[in-house]
């Protein structure tokens, strides 16, 4: 005895004819009367008496209508309730990452999750660097994307993304523009179409000592532009020190001077101009690795598994296909764009 046989034999006796219950139900009449047959056997009793004008039930065809009418209202409120319950995971995820890289990654990735996985509210704590390491250390936020930091007490971090740093913004009179210099592979680039010719170089002694446009020290790039002008017994001619990135842009894009941005940035760069200069700085290179940070010894809970595996599949998307130039060192086969 089955639900669809307990069906059948509700429309029988419902329809007081074997014929007209198997049209309502697209079934053959021979199949049918198998089928409560069938049923009257597993019972040990006769469910309707039949007769040339149709079938009518019997005391015990009575009974069986009132309990397989409970029984089957009983399965469908089950199946409501399963249907109810949450499909797939889901909950609070809150993601800790510095301002540039929030600017350019999650956009895709929170409009991804939105279709993916309705169910998790993912939460953007954007910072600085900094602010991003405390935010993970204080249990602020879940999962953290960490500069320069392969390593943190109390985190758990997986190295992820190399990037270089650039150095750009309006060559008015045309001084940089003498000193840059196209890589080597810019001629085989140049052979496949397909492929977007690398950006010329600069080399960071020509660089620092250009009118730059900053943050202040607790920006990881100032840090970073200091202590390689440092090693080389070189001071960064610093003409403007602003530590809002709307001031820092404004400065740069109306010619008040350069910056060193992360090809992160790139991105919002502004449409080229032949006064526009984007290089890549060499000698030293300038390079930021992004590292995956959790808390150590705290399990990852379902959704913030689904987040982390969102953001590492938008990251190795944008470098495959260009729109970040950066190189991949996380998890799966690696992926390069000029790094």
């Amino acid at each position: 005895m089955d639900l669809r046989t307990l069906r059948y034999f509700i429309t029988v006796l419902e329809a007081g004819s074997l014929s007209r219950a198997a049209g309502s139900l697209y079934i053959a009449q021979p199949a049918l009367t198998a089928q409560i047959k069938k049923l009257e056997g597993e019972l040990g009793v006769q469910l309707f008496d039949r007769s040339h004008a149709g079938v009518t039930p019997t005391p015990a065809g009575v009974q069986l209508y009132d309990d397989a009418r409970r029984l089957l209202s009983d399965a469908d409120a089950v199946r409501e309730r399963i249907q109810r319950l949450p499909q797939g995971p889901e909950g609070s995820v809150v993601v800790a990452l510095p301002f540039l890289l929030a600017s350019l990654l999650m956009g895709p990735v929170l409009a991804a999750m939105k279709k993916s996985h309705p169910r998790i509210r993912v939460f953007v704590h954007d910072d600085l660097s900094l602010g991003v390491k405390k935010a993970m250390l204080d249990r602020r936020a879940d999962v953290g994307i960490l500069v320069d930091a392969p390593q943190v007490e109390g985190l758990q971090c997986q190295p992820l993304v190399r990037e270089a740093v650039y150095f750009c913004g309006h060559d008015v009179d045309g001084t940089v523009a003498t000193m840059l210099r196209q890589p080597p592979s810019r001629a085989k680039a140049a052979r496949k179409k397909a492929t977007p010719q690398p950006r010329p170089e600069i080399a960071f002694a020509d660089a620092v000592v250009q009118p730059l446009v900053l943050q202040s020290r607790r920006f990881a790039i100032r840090r970073s532009v200091e202590d390689a002008a440092a090693a080389l017994g070189l001071q960064a001619n610093i003409a403007h020190e602003q530590d809002s990135t709307r001031v820092i842009r404004s400065l740069y894009l109306s010619g008040a001077g350069f910056t060193f941005t992360p090809a992160c940035a790139l991105h919002d760069q502004p449409q080229p101009r032949p006064s526009w200069v984007v290089a890549r700085v060499k000698r030293p290179d300038l390079l930021r690795t992004y590292s995956l940070a959790t808390q150590a010894g705290r399990p990852v809970d379902a959704a913030t598994q689904v987040v982390m595996d969102a953001l590492l599949q938008e990251m190795q998307q944008m470098i495959r296909t260009g729109a970040w130039e950066a190189e991949w060192l996380g998890p799966g086969p690696r992926s390069k764009a000029d790094a």
